[in-house]
């Protein structure tokens, strides 16, 4: 049974996507309604807008939910799961202590940026924040220096992981949207998070720590330090491992001089998925159940770690629908001759959409889903190699991830936990994250190159 087709008039079609979109703005930014609710409204309102037939609406929704989660609702889950895992057992202060220790004090922000982006790609930034901050304080409690000078690394390599690593929610969302594996986008994605790690983190961390000096918070003082059994290094980084090196045999496996069997089942056991779901039963033995963890006990762990699940996947999937709209009416065909004649690279365009809604609307997933759905409803990305399109995804994961202010809940976050003033944050951690996306941009053109 083939898709129904709408031909919407060009003209229309385009005032009602305009129409669509900054309402999309004006409900969440000024009557601060809901982004799933909002991105709902909006839709429909484009789809009504372009003269769609109403019951196609309806079928739209219904097709842009169902497309959108098909292939990152199990992954989300799964990679929280782990997360919580490392989290709760201890697993990522050790790995932050154990690579403080070893690149010493005045080699810690590597430490902890590295530290950082590691578990970036699995725990959500909030939570990467509240585990291994203290850390950062830690250590400038020794050194006495700014605050700033530890915790910008460590800011960095979570917000890098989580923008450009699977199986980062992020980055999961915008290569299926633009048909990416995850093994390319780990190939493409790690040296791009490493660089924009070294970029806004080592080098900017250094700069402005040097150049504004914050003291630790108030209450650093009653912060206990970490006296529990905690997990080896070894052990910890050998399970984060595990799906970074299935996912990435499974996509070199064909070019290896192995027999089709042993292929076939390289490429199974790289399924994203299941590459995931042997990473947590892992995690959940060695860094649970070996570590004293009962069976009730590790049910409250992961039932915890899926608790922000949901209300990510309802976010992906409200924009999901808004994608779904705008490409089955015919919006790809109507703008890409537009951006053609412009001489803008795609890849530029991208990031550009996707910076443009984090600035107004603040969030990260809210500017992926819009840019990725727009990009793949161009007709010239079907005829684009996968390394060209895993270059676009560093640029529109860059873009939403740039220009965090007032109107991101990270922005306050980080002024919170640092105790640092409204200006502050804007001359550390917003220059830290816009630096970030241009690095995303400019790797992103030049993988293209190659592509």
């Amino acid at each position: 049974m083939t898709e129904p087709v709408f031909y919407a008039d060009p003209m229309r079609l385009l005032i009602a996507s305009v129409a669509g979109i900054l309402l999309l703005l004006f409900l969440i930014i000024k009557l601060k309604l809901h982004p799933v609710i909002s991105m709902m409204i909006s839709a429909v309102l484009i789809g009504i807008g372009a003269g769609m037939p109403l019951h196609m609406i309806g079928e739209t929704v219904e097709k842009g939910v169902g497309k959108t989660l098909q292939g990152i609702a199990l992954l989300i889950g799964l990679g929280s799961m782990f997360g919580g895992i490392l989290e709760v057992s201890g697993g990522a202060q050790q790995m932050a202590q154990t690579l403080i220790r070893r690149f010493g004090q005045k080699k810690a922000g590597w430490a902890l940026g590295l530290t950082g982006l590691v578990l970036g790609t699995t725990v959500f930034f909030e939570a990467g924040v509240v585990i291994l901050i203290p850390l950062a304080f830690n250590v400038a409690k020794q050194t006495k220096k700014s605050t700033l000078y530890y915790a910008i690394p460590l800011l960095a390599g979570l917000a890098s992981g989580y923008a450009f690593v699977p199986p980062s929610a992020g980055s999961v969302l915008v290569a299926n949207a633009l048909g990416v594996n995850l093994g390319t986008m780990m190939a493409v994605g790690i040296p791009v998070a490493l660089i924009s790690t070294v970029v806004a983190g080592i080098i900017w961390g250094k700069i402005i720590g040097n150049k504004i000096y914050t003291k630790l918070p108030a209450n650093v003082e009653e912060i206990a330090d970490i006296d529990k059994n905690l997990p080896s290094f070894g052990i910890v980084f050998t399970i984060i491992l595990i799906p970074l090196i299935l996912i990435l045999f499974s996509t070199i496996s064909g070019y290896l001089p192995i027999p089709e069997s042993a292929q076939s089942v390289l490429q199974f056991l790289g399924e994203p998925f299941v590459a995931l779901t042997i990473a947590t039963l892992t995690a959940m033995y060695m860094l649970g159940t070996r570590m004293g963890y009962n069976r009730d006990q590790l049910k409250k762990i992961l039932d915890h770690s899926l608790r922000p699940v949901g209300m990510i996947l309802l976010v992906i999937a409200s924009g999901g629908v808004i994608r779904w709209m705008l490409q089955d009416s015919g919006l790809g065909n109507i703008i890409e001759p537009i951006l053609e004649k412009s001489g803008m690279p795609l890849i530029v365009i991208a990031f550009l959409i996707a910076f443009l809604v984090r600035a107004s609307v603040g969030s990260s997933i809210v500017a992926m889903t819009m840019a990725s759905g727009i990009m793949a409803s161009m007709p010239a990305m079907a005829d684009s190699s996968t390394l060209y399109r895993a270059a676009m995804c560093c640029a529109i994961c860059g873009g939403a991830t740039a220009l965090s202010h007032v109107n991101d809940a990270g922005f306050w976050l980080v002024s919170t936990f640092l105790e640092i003033d409204e200006k502050t944050t804007l001359k550390s951690w917003t220059i830290m994250e816009t630096l970030i996306g241009i690095t995303g941009l400019i790797l992103g053109l030049v993988i293209s190159i190659f592509a």
